[in-house]
């Protein structure tokens, strides 16, 4: 196994890695709307979104991978009413695109924060 570490991405809050490499995938850690300094992306669901996503590609450029080679994600929503927006933003950084997904509804995210996302990745 091989730790994935970036100054990039906002530090992990607790003990674990941004990511890790086995066999040839990559398996992020969750990510939230903070920002690499660690501050947190006040704002509605397109706001967090895009910081979330520009976290995940910063763990995946570390990586040696992309969102180009994404296969599977998960999307953690503290409301499910922001689906849609979330979900027009999930698309526009992924184009074309479509990797498998599931997106759950949770009671609390971390830092009180709208959505989380994690991935699994091929690793080039």
């Amino acid at each position: 196994m091989k730790t994935v570490s970036t100054n990039n991405a906002p530090a992990a809050i607790g003990p674990y890695a941004q990511g890790i490499i086995v066999n040839g995938m990559f398996y992020s850690s969750g990510q939230i709307p903070l920002t690499a300094a660690g501050e947190l992306v006040e704002g509605d669901i397109v706001a967090q979104t895009n910081q979330v996503f520009e976290n995940l590609k910063a763990v995946l450029k570390e990586a040696g991978s992309s969102l180009n080679h994404v296969v599977k994600t998960t999307v953690f929503l503290a409301d499910m009413n922001d689906f849609a927006a979330m979900n027009e933003v999930y698309a526009n950084h992924f184009g074309d695109h479509k990797p498998a997904r599931s997106a759950i509804e949770v009671a609390r995210l971390p830092k009180d924060v709208k959505v989380e996302i994690e991935v699994i990745a091929v690793v080039e």
